[in-house]
């Protein structure tokens, strides 16, 4: 689907894409490209969505007041035993909390990991887990085949460091990325 864009900003080194009526915000850490790439096919699943203004800034440069204004927030990680990174969780820690400034939000989680069973599961449930304690509403991935967000598998037999990350994972991003966009907007029109 073709979408128009008025324009494209870059800010430092955050990528703003204007467009309308919702937020998403997608923020994540990447040390090798991994996740980054995972983020970018979110951002364009959720540019499918006609009328979202998507956000896409490394956890680092992401502020309070990027997530406040934002209506949906998506977060990446890489899986470090189990688990998010210690960047990532920084950055979940240093969330406003007082006075639940987050409540009602729409909130899902995407992670690269080294291997299969290597953990991709439970970090985005410890992803949707701490969004759950700020209040927010967490969705997963476009199907069962992805419940609780979208994942890619690196460093296995099947899929090798240094190639592409497999398509099918990509698009699970996109799927998650366009289902969190499209849900946005739905919330926002009630």
């Amino acid at each position: 689907m073709m979408k128009t864009l008025f324009f494209f900003l870059l800010v430092g080194k955050g990528l703003f894409l204007f467009a309308g009526e919702a937020t998403v915000l997608i923020t994540y850490h990447s040390e090798t490209g991994n996740t980054e790439r995972m983020a970018q096919a979110v951002m364009e699943g959720a540019l499918m969505a006609e009328g979202v203004e998507v956000i896409l800034k490394r956890v680092e440069d992401t502020t309070a007041d990027d997530l406040l204004m934002a209506d949906a927030i998506i977060v990446g990680s890489p899986v470090y035993n189990a688990n998010v990174t210690p960047q990532v969780s920084a950055f979940i820690s240093s969330w406003p909390f007082e006075g639940a400034p987050l409540r009602g939000k729409l909130g899902a989680a995407f992670v690269t990991a080294g291997g299969v069973s290597a953990g991709e599961e439970l970090t985005q449930m410890n992803i949707l887990q701490s969004m759950l304690i700020f209040g927010m509403i967490v969705m997963g991935g476009q199907d069962w085949s992805a419940p609780f967000g979208a994942s890619a598998i690196r460093g296995e037999a099947f899929f090798p460091e240094d190639e592409p990350i497999h398509p099918g994972f990509l698009e699970k991003g996109r799927g998650l990325g366009e289902r969190v966009a499209r849900t946005a907007l739905l919330l926002k029109q009630e």
